[in-house]
């Protein structure tokens, strides 16, 4: 692959991989009393969910086979409820459903950048993600926000009040906030598909790298 050449681009790949493998060694086993696995539900749109990528390329399917190597001691479910092109609308009309059949111990919540590609008003993100994160916590699940960031095209006045949403759902409910999920991905041409807008398979373990220390909380 021609994106494999580039200067510094397997170092850069092999230290996430290395970041991932330590970390791994301090991840803790959830305290669970029931003979019931302790499940970890992602609720996304497209990056989640693999787009253009084979599913078991995808970062949720990483995560699931991270647990299932490095942790084989803990009884870890990974459940992808994401689908392509979702919405926080989409997402909160199907999650009643979801939370009643798998009943997670934690809900990853990675919607909104489409709402926002789509210029949705910031009041309906923000209501959608507030109800998105109180049912679950309702549910008695530990939750997760995952934010994202749109093109700045968009205008600064829009793209920083849709930035800012994730971090004040998160703080109005207590629950632990990843700020961008494509962090150290998204200005790197090589891990971003033709779109610009969805990672490739290499970026998916890089993903994974930004997701497991705010999960580690959670555990």
């Amino acid at each position: 692959m021609l994106f494999a050449m580039l200067p510094g681009f397997k170092q850069f790949t092999r230290n996430a991989i290395v970041a991932i493998s330590l970390f791994a060694l301090t991840l803790p086993v959830w305290a669970n009393d029931t003979d019931k696995p302790v499940s970890i539900m992602v609720l996304g749109d497209s990056i989640s969910a693999a787009f253009g990528i084979a599913r078991e390329d995808g970062w949720v399917h990483l995560l699931d086979q991270h647990f299932i190597n490095d942790h084989p001691e803990a009884d870890y479910e990974v459940i992808n409820a994401s689908i392509s092109g979702e919405t926080t609308g989409g997402g909160l009309s199907r999650l009643p459903k979801l939370l009643a059949n798998h009943q997670p111990n934690i809900v990853i919540i990675e919607l909104g950048g489409n709402d926002g590609l789509r210029g949705y008003p910031i009041k309906t993100l923000r209501g959608n993600l507030d109800q998105l994160v109180s049912l679950s916590k309702q549910a008695n699940a530990k939750v997760l926000v995952v934010g994202m960031q749109i093109p700045p095209n968009y205008g600064p006045r829009y793209t920083q009040q849709f930035y800012d949403s994730f971090a004040k759902i998160a703080q109005k409910y207590d629950a632990e906030l990843l700020p961008f999920l494509l962090e150290d991905i998204a200005l790197i041409p090589a891990l971003m598909q033709k779109d610009g807008i969805h990672p490739t398979a290499v970026a998916q373990p890089l993903i994974l790298r930004n997701v497991l220390p705010h999960l580690k909380e959670l555990l």
